[in-house]
């Protein structure tokens, strides 16, 4: 069977406006992004003579239950777009720019118009922190929302039921080429040594996907006459927040310690696999996710790519991964360390394409909050918006 178009809805609690869209995810190729589509059905008696307008923006937020920022709250708006829907300032057919628009526009009849937003090049993509079970509030996050109302004006008082929120998400996925497979080596001399220690750590590629096996092959040549007495290899995550503070954040996500040891003169050859997941780290407050949509799952934020030329202040969080190898050495005064760090890159594999001649001509409407489907009451984190159902959607001609 070919795939469904999938369409989402939401509408605002006085029915003056809904919002359509054909998807909530947005590539980031990083020398292009997808752009933002779809198509706003207003209500003429509803709206009572106001306008419509819709915006999409882009909003790196913290706070103290998040990080701990001495109590002081922060939000800041990384980037604003707002267009004049109706009475439409262009044409209705010049606002069509995909096939899913027109499509839409044809179901829903005279009342719908379409609106589209390009992405500015220098935005982030969509990532939050895991907060801690206690944790109350809004999540440190970077998040992109569009957000359609009817008012007097652009500048005049938005009306919580004149106005309709619904998150979306920008993500990357891994470039089709790779580049060389990662390897550091490093050799240590001791006082009372004659010879040293040297240390190799490799992996066997630069990218890997989420949920695949990471195999890390560790070479030790212990000519010094120092024991090793353990070694630790581990996934970090680092999270650079460059927006504020230029704090940086290393949480380990896997890690391996079987005890291997290597006596003086001996050597050690050894392959340690290791697979970071969220699911094994769901208790751990500070680990970076995917930007999450609600009623879905996320995992570990991707590696970020950043365009070259983009100033990095305004990326929000950096998230990069490394390996790192510890070697811990025996001594008379104490154990002391050797380590090295294997940097690799962690994302999505690009999905197949769905040309658009293998979509259905059926479309398949799904509510943004489904909750209500299942007769339940929750607090919605998108301003108490409820969706209309099918209420405004006129019969199909």
């Amino acid at each position: 069977m070919s795939p469904k178009n999938i369409v989402f809805k939401k509408i605002c609690k006085d029915k003056s406006v809904g919002v359509y869209m054909g998807r909530r995810d947005f590539v980031d190729r990083v020398d292009s992004v997808d752009p933002v589509d779809g198509v706003i059905l207003i209500d003429p008696e509803a709206l009572q003579g106001r306008k419509v307008f819709v915006t999409l923006s882009c909003t790196f937020r913290y706070g103290r239950d998040d990080m701990d920022v001495m109590g002081i709250a922060f939000r800041r708006e990384l980037y604003l777009s707002t267009r004049q829907v109706y009475p439409p300032l262009l044409d209705r057919e010049k606002g069509v720019h995909t096939r899913m628009q027109a499509k839409l526009l044809r179901k829903l009849g005279d009342n719908a118009h379409p609106f589209f937003f390009e992405f500015p090049d220098n935005l982030p993509c969509s990532v939050a922190l895991q907060p801690a079970p206690h944790d109350e509030g809004k999540q440190c996050a970077v998040e992109f929302e569009i957000k359609a109302f009817s008012a007097e004006s652009q500048d005049s008082k938005v009306h919580r039921r004149s106005s309709v929120k619904l998150l979306l998400r920008k993500v990357q996925y891994a470039p089709e080429s790779s580049g060389v497979a990662p390897s550091v080596e490093t050799t240590k001399e001791f006082v009372m040594s004659e010879k040293p220690l040297h240390v190799k750590a490799s992996l066997d590629k630069e990218l890997y996907y989420h949920g695949e096996v990471i195999k890390v092959h560790v070479d030790v040549t212990n000519d010094s006459s120092k024991t090793i007495k353990n070694i630790i290899v581990s996934v970090d995550q680092v999270a650079n927040v460059v927006l504020y503070s230029n704090d940086s954040y290393a949480k380990s996500v896997a890690i391996e310690e079987p005890g291997d040891s290597v006596p003086p003169g001996t050597s050690l050859q050894r392959v340690y696999a290791l697979l970071p997941l969220l699911a094994n780290n769901r208790e751990r407050r500070g680990i970076v996710l995917d930007g999450k949509l609600k009623h879905e799952d996320t995992n570990l934020a991707s590696s970020t790519i950043v365009k070259d030329g983009v100033l990095q202040e305004v990326m929000g969080i950096i998230v990069s991964y490394r390996v790192l190898v510890k070697l811990i050495i025996a001594g008379m005064m104490g154990s002391s360390e050797v380590s090295l760090e294997v940097p690799f890159k962690l994302m999505h594999p690009k999905p197949d394409a769905v040309k658009d001649s293998e979509m259905e001509e059926e479309m398949e409407f799904q509510e943004f909050k489904r909750a209500y489907l299942r007769g339940m009451i929750e607090d919605d984190d998108e301003d108490g918006n409820v969706s209309g159902g099918e209420d405004m959607a006129p019969a199909e001609k």
